[in-house]
């Protein structure tokens, strides 16, 4: 078994084989280093230095040798599905009977003058981690790019480190593409609260500094001065060893709801795996949550297992003392209904399309969705799970329990 990647997924994957009894080689190849972990900590808690990644690793470093998992530091450069072999960049190869591409995805990157200067960062590695973090002084002016979930959490780590913090993004409020105008205009509050100062519907032209970056222009005219900057505009898969062996890509490798290719016994997970959802269609999702379970699924499929991802999507955000969660897909939709209070910012929101409930996000309203049955969250995940078609009226009542709609 060959896994090509060494994110979460193919670390969830390596050990899902080996838990279910697999005896034979797997091989891992990656070309970060360390072992496979979970990144959310990188814009949060490992950002602030209030947490290390011992509890984000799949497994510890010790563990690989002993459960004859080997790490291969390389990066594949030829898929021959023919031939079921990997080439990599040190000249070797790698045959395989079963392949997972775990391939994740890399930042975009904004093209615009000026973007080489030191003091411009993206967010990936525990190395762009580092480099932040030495220079995210106390009292500097951090210019974040993008108010995405990244950009979101790092501008609110920044404020807790103690930088002046302006945001730049194209959108009217903080993760309203995803989210919707009105939960995006709660976070802007919150953001604004903070101390951040927001600039929406606009972008950055260009980079400026003498040696390093001082200032960044919009195309607006505006100039911000900076010290450092992050530019957080999203992801792009990592398809090409992918595509260049025949495998077909559209916004990421496209699997069936068992995590396989078109190609035989070629399989994919995490970031890079636009999958076939039992009720959301063909969806690519760049969460953790995603990653971990999408990887077990593989896994299962590559020993022969028939069964179907039909994992309901679930993530969650921390910033500041708030907490984000976020469960089921949809990226249009024609209500939004919701229960609490959008000012206090506390409150459950339910997308509803042509009727029917396809997702809800929770603003300090509970538990994990997936530890506390009783949560609204939790109603909300499941009437999602069913195809519900809940009276909005009722999903506005406090009074009226999800767990009986």
């Amino acid at each position: 078994m060959v896994i090509v990647g060494s994110g979460m997924a193919a670390g969830v994957a390596a050990r899902t084989l080996r838990e279910a009894g697999y005896d034979g080689r797997i091989v891992l190849i990656g070309n970060e280093p360390g072992v496979p972990f979970g990144r959310p900590p990188l814009s949060k808690t490992y950002l602030r230095n209030e947490e290390d990644l011992s509890g984000w690793l799949v497994e510890p470093p010790e563990w690989y040798e002993p459960n004859q998992v080997e790490l291969i530091r390389a990066t594949a450069t030829r898929i021959d599905t023919r031939g079921r072999r990997v080439e990599l960049d040190s000249g070797s190869a790698v045959e395989y009977s079963k392949l997972l591409v775990a391939t994740g995805g890399r930042n975009r990157r904004l093209q615009v003058p000026g973007i080489e200067l030191p003091g411009i960062f993206q967010l990936r590695t525990v190395a762009d981690c580092e480099a932040i973090k030495q220079a995210a002084r106390p009292g500097a002016r951090g210019l974040v790019v993008g108010m995405g979930f990244i950009g979101c959490e790092v501008a609110a780590s920044l404020r807790r480190l103690g930088l002046t913090v302006t945001a730049v993004w194209p959108g009217r409020a903080p993760l309203d593409s995803v989210l919707g105008p009105e939960t995006g205009e709660v976070m802007a509050g919150i953001h604004a609260d903070e101390g951040v100062e927001l600039i929406g519907q606009e972008a950055v032209e260009r980079f400026e500094g003498a040696g390093r970056v001082e200032r960044a222009i919009t195309k607006g005219g505006r100039k911000i001065e900076c010290d450092m900057a992050i530019a957080a505009v999203g992801i792009q898969p990592n398809v090409e060893v992918a595509r260049d062996a025949g495998i077909a890509v559209d916004n990421g490798v496209l699997v069936d709801s068992g995590c396989r290719t078109g190609a035989t016994d070629v399989f994919a997970a995490g970031d890079v795996a636009n999958h076939l959802h039992p009720l959301f269609g063909r969806i690519r999702v760049e969460h953790y949550n995603n990653a971990e379970k999408q990887g077990i699924t593989a896994a299962r499929s590559m020993l022969g297992s028939s069964a179907e991802y039909a994992y309901l999507h679930t993530f969650w955000s921390d910033q500041y003392e708030h907490k984000l969660e976020y469960a089921g897909h949809v990226r249009e939709w024609d209500r939004f209904v919701v229960r609490g209070s959008l000012r206090e910012r506390k409150f459950v929101g339910f997308y509803l399309q042509e009727g029917v409930l396809r997702a809800a996000v929770g603003l300090n309203r509970g538990g994990d969705p997936e530890l506390d049955a009783d949560d609204d969250m939790a109603k909300a995940a499941r009437l999602i799970a069913r195809r519900a078609h809940p009276a909005p009226a009722a999903l506005a009542d406090e009074d009226q329990d999800l767990g009986v709609l």
